[in-house]
């Protein structure tokens, strides 16, 4: 591709095959592939839910990324990188993967329905699991492209935290927002257990017991665009984004349901980077 191929990062809270295929883990799967083939290099990632089959999709742990901790609330977590291929679309997938967070076979609620009370750490360890491990791979990406709330604490980190690493230097951050929002709240202190790398409290605007909604205001805020990947996004939060005067993509069905998406979405990249 030569040295002036674009890099992007997709961070995905689903992906199919690996997930069932939602709207949002079919778009997450499918624009990683129609970007590549756009001309531009790219790397994906996403959680290793417990109910992901290693042995069907073939993920095996990556042992030059792995083994490092990552201190949330005081405790060491351990952070273990599995990756897996789609072979048809020459993608590898990364996966975040921690025992205590990540092998449970639930996504994000148990089999009664209730949310877990660690789901804000659980977006906390996998926001800091993608940076340090494409700091590890020494990778430096042009755009980060979240989709999914558990991936609405990045944004922060990036622009906070890891502001002054060579590898995000130069670093833009792209939200994607549908209707995946929790309604539910997470566990109180949220905002104080963010809290890292400089990160001072006036940094993150979020209550004590913080909704989702809020957790994604908070991603808008240190975004560089957005994109509305839902018909039926809050409009509190669709509000809130327009008035961050970003640029924003509205939603589309008809380019979502011809594929054309994916010239709107990469050309929405390249403006970013002008």
């Amino acid at each position: 591709m030569g040295d002036s191929a674009k890099k992007i990062l997709f961070v995905n809270a689903e992906m199919f095959p690996y997930l069932p295929e939602t709207p949002i883990a079919k778009i997450c799967r499918e624009l990683p592939q129609g970007i590549q083939e756009r001309h531009k290099e790219i790397r994906a990632f996403m959680p290793r839910y417990g109910c992901i089959n290693e042995r069907k999709n073939q993920l095996h742990e990556v042992i030059r990324l792995s083994g490092m901790n990552i201190i949330i609330g005081d405790v060491d977590r351990p952070l273990i990188i599995k990756v897996a291929s789609i072979s048809a679309a020459r993608i590898q997938v990364y996966f975040i993967d921690n025992e205590d967070y990540f092998r449970r076979k639930q996504i994000y609620a148990d089999e009664k329905g209730t949310f877990f009370q660690d789901n804000g750490e659980r977006a906390i360890f996998f926001a800091r699991g993608v940076l340090e491990t494409v700091k590890k791979l020494r990778w430096a990406p042009d755009i980060i492209h979240c989709s999914g709330w558990i991936t609405h604490v990045l944004p922060l980190y990036l622009k906070k935290a890891y502001k002054d690493d060579p590898i995000f230097s130069n670093s833009k951050v792209v939200l994607s927002l549908f209707n995946d929002t929790p309604k539910e709240t997470f566990a109180p202190g949220l905002a104080q257990t963010i809290l890292f790398g400089g990160i001072k409290p006036r940094d993150v605007s979020l209550t004590e017991q913080a909704s989702g909604t809020e957790l994604a205001k908070l991603a808008a805020q240190y975004s560089d665009g957005i994109i509305l990947g839902s018909p039926d996004v809050d409009p509190a939060l669709v509000q809130y984004g327009r008035s961050l005067d970003l640029p924003v993509l509205d939603y589309n069905a008809q380019s979502l349901e011809d594929g054309s998406y994916m010239d709107r979405y990469n050309e929405f990249y390249d403006n970013l980077l002008k």
